[in-house]
């Protein structure tokens, strides 16, 4: 932990909302860097993210969750404990809409259970950029307004970084006194071979149809930097899970081309994210029915909260 700066502050603040509205993005705008996931898929967000943002004696520790779903395996069953826990322990609940239509009963479920842990709240409407008529927001903010009482209603683009000054100065002000929980330089708290595979895994996502993606699993199991021909290197190896055997034939590809299409947009991120070079070596092995197998749930990281 770094020296404290005088009269240091922090919170806790957990995004919560429906699949697809943009939670991932919003978190991404808020730290300054790619710490989760992003598809037009639901579901992309499986776990708990944690991003981190220092600004002097303010840090801001922002909690990702998945977006609130029905639960059908026992994976979506963790998915849904991750958010309830999350709200939980977070001192601050950013709720996360889109821009059109009435909120959902999804939403007001959400809302039931900020009410229900007696955590304050801000409601975030994102996606604005998409909105021509921007007074058509008055009706949204109403309807917020009407469903709880949030200490702040923002409309922000996370895409194109509008309102995102202006949302990260009202959470700031949810900061309390307390030691920086997190060094000021670090932007989340994810293992690096954690985020490793959840880039794999995006590719996956962008790449595959639908029926495919969230049958899988990405495993990194070697990450290891070495020097060769004067140059630094890492080296990954990871093994992406699918549950069929059809699956795999798909992932892989005729004459493994769509392996190769995915690994090689995942390298470029990873060289990106970790500014080094990237040697990527990806596997492809089936695990029938994991979604609902505990002991590989575990072993892929999805503990329980």
């Amino acid at each position: 932990m770094t020296n404290q700066p005088a009269e240091s502050r922090s919170a806790f603040i957990t995004l919560i909302g429906r699949p697809n509205v943009g939670k991932s993005s919003l978190l991404n705008a808020l730290v300054g860097e790619k710490v989760a996931i992003v598809s037009q898929k639901p579901q992309t967000t499986r776990t708990r993210i944690t991003g981190i943002l220092t600004r002097g004696p303010v840090q801001l520790v922002f909690m990702d969750t998945p977006g609130m779903h029905k639960p059908r395996t026992k994976l979506s069953e963790y998915m849904v404990k991750t958010i309830n826990s999350s709200v939980s322990d977070g001192d601050l609940a950013v709720l996360v809409v889109e821009p059109e239509g009435e909120l959902t009963a999804v939403e007001r479920s959400l809302i039931d259970t900020i009410r229900q842990d007696r955590r304050q709240g801000v409601a975030v409407i994102n996606k604005i950029d998409l909105v021509k008529d921007k007074t058509r927001l008055m009706g949204k903010m109403q309807e917020l307004a009407d469903a709880f009482p949030f200490e702040a209603i923002v409309p922000v683009s996370a895409q194109e970084g509008d309102g995102v000054e202006d949302l990260l100065q009202t959470l700031e002000g949810f900061a309390v006194p307390s030691p920086h929980f997190f060094d000021d330089d670090a932007f989340t708290d994810q293992p690096e071979k954690v985020i490793a595979g959840e880039i794999i895994r995006e590719k996956l996502l962008r790449c595959l149809s639908d029926e495919v993606p969230h049958g899988t699993a990405v495993a990194v199991e070697k990450m290891r930097e070495q020097e060769r021909d004067d140059l630094d290197i890492l080296d990954i190896e990871a093994v992406i899970y699918c549950e069929r055997e059809s699956h795999k034939g798909i992932i892989i590809g005729k004459g493994g081309q769509m392996l190769k299409k995915i690994a090689s947009a995942a390298r470029a991120d990873l060289e990106d994210f970790f500014r080094i070079q990237v040697n990527l070596h990806c596997w492809v092995k089936v695990k029938e029915d994991w979604r609902n197998r505990e002991g590989l749930l575990r072993s892929f990281g999805y503990q329980e909260p």
